[in-house]
């Protein structure tokens, strides 16, 4: 791995389905040599995966992109309140938003990620990162060891 890779906050907000998509997110960064920070000082571009099915939900998205966006200025923004609309009560509200994606949007989500901070990876050198802690771990995993969630609706 390069000595400093690009730098990502993920900040994962609403229910189990928008954990999945985290995890996915998260796993995929990883493996691309993104390092993953858990300040928005730190971070060279922060990833909110948002919910929008209930009002204070929506508040609460909102808040959390606002603070983002104060405290680092870079944000790309995910998940269900990012699909509502196309996006449009967030892209109104925050227009300096970098991008804007709807939730299962893995690849969109990347893409903007390779637009804004271009991956460190070498794939002649590098390999893909070990995973965190014991040896039978894959991908990042934002729920007690014993148990995760599966999106049923994907199939």
């Amino acid at each position: 791995m390069t000595a400093n890779p690009p730098s990502i906050g993920f900040i994962s907000l609403g229910c189990p389905k928008a954990l999945v998509d985290s995890e996915r997110i998260l796993t995929q960064l990883r493996a691309e040599g993104y390092a993953l920070s858990d300040s928005y000082d730190k971070a060279e571009i922060v990833i909110i995966n948002t919910c929008g099915f209930i009002d204070s939900a929506v508040e609460e998205s909102l808040e959390t992109i606002g603070e983002a966006l104060a405290e680092n200025g870079r944000v790309i923004v995910t998940g269900c309140l990012g699909g509502r609309d196309e996006g449009d009560l967030v892209r109104k509200k925050y227009p300096q938003v970098l991008a804007i994606t709807g939730p299962q949007a893995y690849q969109e989500v990347m893409d903007a990620v390779h637009e804004h901070l271009p991956p460190s990876f070498d794939p002649f050198v590098d390999v893909i990162p070990a995973p965190a802690g014991d040896d039978t771990d894959i991908g990042i995993k934002l729920t007690p060891r014993h148990y995760a969630y599966l999106k049923i609706s994907e199939g």
